[in-house]
């Protein structure tokens, strides 16, 4: 059979999926992954300052980074670059009331912000996005969605704490229960087998 005969080539054909899969997944291991925690929304007074968390991970380095955060998708409020790990982050622009508060030379790639003297007009979404051209100009972004009160409402837990600990008694009855019965079987056992 030739090399490049019909039958050759649908016998190659499922080893070059193969490598191409294969490559697919080593790309998607190098992947450029952005955060901003574990939870996707935070709350600030009216009036105070608020840390906009972003952390961003890359399994092969960055040389000259460049990460922005907007608002609401459209608005740029802070543009930066790094040229690379050990070297802080560059402001590029900024709006005046936002301030770099993360750190690129340490263990996490942390692009945090703190946005100053919140206002109500504030709340929205924020995207921050990261460009790594090391990874062939790979990007990723992560958003967060800041909600401003007038005056921050204190939980009452109460009514949960009383369901939990009910329940957590009734638990331990029931095991302690369960526990004395064995016993009780166990004894009356032996007193029988010992006849």
């Amino acid at each position: 059979m030739a090399p490049g005969s019909p039958a050759a080539r649908r016998r190659a054909a499922p080893r070059l999926l193969a490598a191409l899969l294969g490559l697919h997944v080593f790309a998607i291991a190098l992947a450029l992954e952005v955060s901003v925690g574990k939870t996707n929304t935070v709350t600030a007074l009216n009036n105070s300052n608020v840390l906009l968390p972003c952390t961003f991970t890359t399994c092969i380095g960055f040389q000259d980074l460049v990460f922005t955060w907007y608002f609401n998708s459209t608005e740029l409020i802070y543009h930066g670059k790094i040229k690379n790990k050990a070297t802080e982050p560059t402001p590029i622009w900024h709006n005046p009331r936002v301030e770099f508060v993360g750190s690129t030379t340490k263990k996490d790639n942390n692009i945090s912000i703190v946005l100053n003297g919140v206002e109500f007009s504030d709340a929205g979404k924020y995207t921050c996005h990261v460009k790594n051209p090391k990874e062939k100009n790979a990007q990723h972004n992560a958003t967060i969605f800041l909600t401003v009160v007038h005056k921050m409402v204190e939980t009452d837990n109460t009514v949960t704490l009383i369901i939990v600990g009910v329940v957590g008694g009734l638990i331990g009855l029931l095991i302690l229960f369960m526990l004395i019965k064995r016993v009780v079987l166990f004894i009356i056992k032996k007193t029988q087998d010992g006849k």
